[in-house]
């Protein structure tokens, strides 16, 4: 598979001429060798991912979050250079996808994370930087928000930080993967929904929940988006027979 191929059908796949206000530079990032055989993904792009992509000899690498935001980076040294070495070094190409990557209604984080939880009905909410990028749905039965997290907890490997009364009960839910904070949660209540799942649940997001009385389950930034980069992979193996590789880096938050 050529690079241009495939960087062309993840363009028209995650549609990302619709995301032109995200200043998260998405697509091809690093452009390597121009034959793709094995492709391997993660959520971050580190060193560290970088080393473990180049001993798989991987071709491209697939992240969720990349190198260039914005105007930046503006010099190339420090980490910068060291994370650039490796892939020029190794011949291995970077592709980004971050907006696109959370609102995508099939392969985005919110899409998956709402299917994990067996969501119904399900609409788009959370408006962000131009888009829609959450999902909210019906919970199939009534649960408790430790039962719904604990869902998360096996299918994800990852613990849940669950802010409700024990006796609360979910029948809506909002998903807004990573760092929904506080204008995630004035959406959720804005339409209505008794629990937030996200990434992040911090410290100024506190009082704001407990006022809004809406009930939140984080599992954490990094797990919270780990379905989209994934399923993205899947797809890649199953369409072109690539090999691929997901190479877990858990934070821890």
């Amino acid at each position: 598979m050529q690079l241009k191929g495939l960087t062309c059908f993840l363009n028209r796949t995650l549609e990302l001429e619709a995301f032109a206000s995200d200043h998260s530079n998405n697509g091809l990032q690093v452009e390597g060798r121009p034959e793709i055989r094995k492709v391997v993904a993660g959520v971050d792009a580190s060193l560290a991912l970088f080393e473990a992509a180049a001993a798989t000899e991987a071709d491209l690498v697939l992240v969720h979050h990349g190198l260039s935001w914005g105007a930046e980076p503006r010099r190339f040294t420090g980490i910068t250079a060291r994370r650039l070495e490796t892939l020029f070094r190794n011949g291995m190409s970077l592709y980004a996808v971050h907006l696109p990557l959370d609102a995508h209604a099939l392969y985005g984080n919110n899409a998956r994370l709402a299917a994990l939880g067996r969501l119904t009905d399900l609409q788009r909410c959370c408006h962000y930087d131009g888009v829609d990028i959450g999902f909210l749905g019906n919970l199939p039965e009534a649960m408790k928000a430790a039962d719904f997290a604990a869902i998360y907890e096996q299918a994800l490997s990852c613990r849940a930080e669950v802010f409700a009364p024990s006796n609360r009960l979910l029948r809506s839910v909002s998903v807004v993967s990573g760092g929904g904070g506080s204008e995630a949660l004035q959406d959720a209540a804005a339409h209505g929904c008794d629990a937030l799942l996200t990434g992040e649940f911090t410290h100024t997001m506190y009082h704001a929940a407990r006022e809004l009385d809406l009930a939140v389950i984080a599992l954490g930034h990094y797990a919270s988006e780990t379905v989209g980069v994934r399923a993205l992979l899947r797809l890649l193996e199953e369409k072109f027979q690539l090999e691929t590789e997901w190479i877990d880096l858990p934070t821890g938050l």
